[in-house]
């Protein structure tokens, strides 16, 4: 009878695991199937995927453009029709808007942006940035913007 205690892989579908090196009867004596010397016989030897024979590898022969500013701030960004979950008089923050699953980490930076309507009145927001639409529609709706770069 089959149950869950004695379910198993039908016999023949698995293959047992090649033991190199255990005599030449075994078939893979000796040089375990790696052949006589060379790069690839060697413990820890062999090439990357990548490597093409000595030739100019392709990353290094396509041309190079653009620039990569590794001083470039990112923000994390909440639209203001997302802020209409929170009720009115509400005090907004990182940590707020984490916990509500808006933005992914609390002590990152963060933006709002003027995307939607806000019908939420009222909203104390503290941020580190903010778009000028964005404050003024949350101004307009009676709350306060905050933003501390």
């Amino acid at each position: 009878m089959l149950k869950l205690n004695n379910i198993g892989v039908p016999k023949g579908m698995t293959r047992d695991t090649k033991r190199r090196g255990r005599g030449p009867g075994s078939g893979l004596g000796k040089t375990g199937g790696r052949g006589h010397k060379g790069q690839k016989a060697r413990s820890g030897g062999g090439i990357p995927p990548w490597f093409e024979g000595g030739q100019m590898p392709l990353n290094r022969r396509i041309p190079k453009r653009g620039f990569t500013n590794i001083f470039r701030k990112t923000y994390q960004v909440v639209n203001i029709m997302d802020l209409n979950r929170f009720d009115e008089g509400f005090e907004i923050d990182g940590a707020v808007l984490a916990d509500a699953g808006l933005v992914k980490y609390a002590d990152r930076r963060i933006k709002i942006l003027g995307n939607g309507e806000l019908e939420t009145k009222n909203l104390n927001i503290t941020v580190n940035k903010a778009s000028k639409s964005a404050i003024s529609a949350i101004e307009a709706a009676g709350g306060k913007v905050t933003v501390d770069a």
